[in-house]
């Protein structure tokens, strides 16, 4: 069961790197007001939202403690993250306060994940 755990562990870090791969690589655009959604920021936010609900039901089916508060806030966060970057993933142009809070969100997710214990 750990390997298994494990296993969703990296590719939930894969979904974390390719969400916020995608705003970082947008960053320069944003400053000009050309930012948008690329599809590997969709494909993060889901693979995030996919794997970390297997590995909430992983680890309680292996009998650790899950704090299923902290769970809640970063489905809540990772469910905005998500609605935001699927509902105007085919515009040219985001705004610039909607794509930065796309990315505030992902760093408070991360930082949520590393720092509350």
């Amino acid at each position: 069961m750990d390997v298994l755990i494990q296993l969703f562990v990296g590719l939930h870090i894969i979904g974390i790197a390719a969400l916020l791969g995608g705003f970082l690589t947008q960053m320069k655009a944003m400053g000009q007001g050309a930012a948008r959604f690329v599809p590997g920021m969709l494909h993060g936010a889901a693979t995030m939202l996919v794997t970390g609900v297997a590995l909430v039901g992983l680890n309680q089916a292996d009998g650790h403690h899950v704090n299923t508060f902290k769970i809640g806030v970063k489905l809540a966060l990772l469910i905005v993250i998500l609605g935001l970057v699927y509902v105007k993933r085919d515009e040219e142009r985001v705004d610039k306060g909607l794509f930065a809070l796309v990315g505030a969100l992902t760093t408070a997710n991360v930082f949520i994940a590393v720092l509350w214990t």
